[in-house]
């Protein structure tokens, strides 16, 4: 069997804007596509580490306080830069941490999604939607690139 493509879409779902990385996870965990696990976490803690650490390709999902229309991937690398593990972890310090701990992260990627509500709710705003919809489809492209380079 294949070495899994881990989606990890994460974020407060209690705050509007938020939820958009657990959505599109949600979405892409739905559509089950072939050789991707993908999972929907409040927020990246340490035990996340192993699982990181036997994945071929990770993808991180997030909302960034953002008045920009369109989302952002960008590539990944290893890097402490986080002593706290809280909301405010980074997934660099988590792939440091499946580095460190298990020796192997697996290549990976931050996809960013514009959010301008973050304030109590469970709506997203009109810039979100159009946000996780362009990111499935970044991610789509992006596992498909994944799995032609195995």
């Amino acid at each position: 069997m294949s070495p899994t493509i881990l989606i990890l879409g994460y974020g407060n779902s209690l705050r509007s804007d938020d939820a958009a990385g657990r959505q599109v996870a949600e979405t892409i965990a739905q559509l089950q596509w072939q050789g991707v696990q993908s999972l929907s976490l409040h927020q990246l803690t340490p035990e996340l580490a192993e699982i990181l650490s036997q994945a071929q390709a990770a993808i991180f999902v997030d909302a960034i306080a953002s008045e920009a229309l369109t989302i952002t991937v960008e590539p990944l690398e290893p890097a402490a830069v986080s002593a706290n593990w809280s909301h405010s972890a980074d997934p660099r310090s988590l792939l440091a941490l499946a580095q460190a701990l298990y020796g192997k992260a697996p290549p990976a990627w931050w996809v960013l999604i514009p959010g301008v509500n973050f304030a109590l709710g469970e709506a997203l705003s009109t810039v979100t939607e159009v946000g996780v919809l362009q990111a499935i489809e970044a991610i789509k492209q992006l596992v498909g690139s994944i799995i032609e380079s195995r």
